[in-house]
């Protein structure tokens, strides 16, 4: 077998025992493909792995910088208390609109809101209401403004906070520091900073699975 045959293999046994999807899951993939989403959501093991990280991180608010069509937003939704808050901010309005139904069929739209419009834009907006702190944070949206995401979720969390970062390997590509690509670019200088910024601790991880090879950066939010 091929490599990426055998990650596509594992990946489905994982998610068989560990994480299958109920109906709610699989209708909004199913929505999404329906609705020509790019085929770029977290997959079933992602999703759960996501899930249980707020769970362990005992989070009652995430804030999520990067809809698509929803089905990460149901995983992490699904970890909250009834009282919690999941914010979601969608670039896209079409993706937003697909997102919503979504969420509502899965049960989850009194607990999980989504924000249309650039994140750069919907982020200041978002302080000036003065939230309470968000538990967590996953920030999958568009690689280039990567720094500027990890910036914003510092100014909305606290000490103890997790932020996850999403597809920071790029194909391998992260390690080129004359590249002039805005993933690249964007991506090296959100590493960069968490590296670097004395109220962030953290690490990233390489993955393989049925989405390639990929992988995550973590970083706990310091006093």
């Amino acid at each position: 077998m091929t490599g990426s045959q055998v990650w596509d293999d594992v990946d489905d046994y994982f998610i068989h025992h560990l994480a299958p999807d109920d109906e709610a899951l699989q209708a909004a993939l199913r929505e999404n493909e329906a609705a020509g989403l790019p085929n770029i959501a977290v997959t079933a093991a992602q999703g759960k792995f996501l899930q249980l990280l707020a769970r362990v991180q005992g989070a009652r608010t995430v804030l999520e910088i990067g809809t698509l069509g929803g089905y990460s937003t149901i995983w992490l939704a699904r970890a909250l208390p009834e009282d919690g808050r999941l914010i979601s901010l969608e670039y896209s309005a079409r993706h937003a609109e697909v997102a919503v139904r979504n969420i509502a069929r899965a049960g989850l739209d009194r607990i999980a809101e989504v924000r249309v419009g650039p994140a750069l834009e919907s982020l200041p907006k978002l302080a000036d209401e003065n939230p309470a702190p968000f538990d967590l944070v996953f920030i999958d949206a568009d690689k280039a403004n990567n720094a500027h995401y990890v910036e914003w979720a510092l100014k909305l969390t606290r000490a103890g906070s997790v932020i996850v970062l999403d597809n920071v390997v790029r194909g391998g590509r992260v390690v080129d520091a004359d590249s002039t690509e805005a993933d690249i670019v964007g991506t090296r200088a959100a590493i960069e900073l968490i590296a670097a910024h004395p109220r962030l601790d953290g690490t990233a991880l390489q993955t393989v699975g049925s989405k390639g090879y990929d992988g995550f950066a973590l970083a706990r939010v310091l006093a």
